[in-house]
């Protein structure tokens, strides 16, 4: 369904909660994802999305329409995604490198996110990357998002996320050889 006709459902007070309903259904395995591939563990993931859901209900009025709805939604995400790692690393007063390798422990005993050696590797290189540049990586490669779409997503210039898009690659690239 287009942003236009999913808005108009959201902004009617007959159909706002079947249009709300629509939009979780176009939405939350994106965002699901998305949002997985950064914190890694499912329940933290699920919380999260609930947590985004929540938060583009209780906004849908302040929406102004300057990006699209994906972006606009894609942005929440992404600042729960930053948000949540922050207080995790916070709460527990965790050095960086402790969080990669609590993420790299769920990672080796979670089937859904299992596959052969070299996935597994990658995924292990991309946990040791910082979260923005990780956060970059992850919407660029496997998202296939444009540098445009990320830059309104995630605030920051075209070329800042081309550069961390570059260092990320390249610390992937050497962990994987290093390994």
């Amino acid at each position: 369904m287009e942003d236009k006709e999913l808005l108009n459902k959201l902004r009617m007070p007959d159909t706002r909660n079947y249009g709300f309903n629509l939009l979780v259904r176009q939405y939350q395995q994106k965002v699901y994802w998305h949002i997985r591939k950064m914190v890694i563990d499912h329940d933290d993931a699920d919380d999260l999305v609930q947590e985004v859901f929540v938060k583009v209900w209780k906004n849908l009025d302040s929406f102004r329409e300057d990006a699209s709805l994906f972006t606009w939604i894609y942005r929440i995400a992404t600042n729960e995604c930053l948000n949540f790692l922050r207080k995790k690393k916070n709460r527990f007063f965790i050095p960086i490198h402790d969080v990669a390798a609590e993420l790299s422990t769920k990672l080796d005993s979670s089937p859904a996110l299992a596959g052969d050696e070299i996935q597994l590797k990658l995924q292990k290189a991309i946990l040791k990357l910082p979260d923005k540049q990780r956060l970059v990586f992850n919407m660029k490669y496997f998202d296939e998002l444009k540098y445009e779409e990320i830059s309104e997503i995630t605030d920051t210039s075209v070329g800042s996320l081309k550069a961390s898009y570059h260092l990320a690659v390249k610390k992937i690239e050497e962990y994987i050889k290093s390994d």
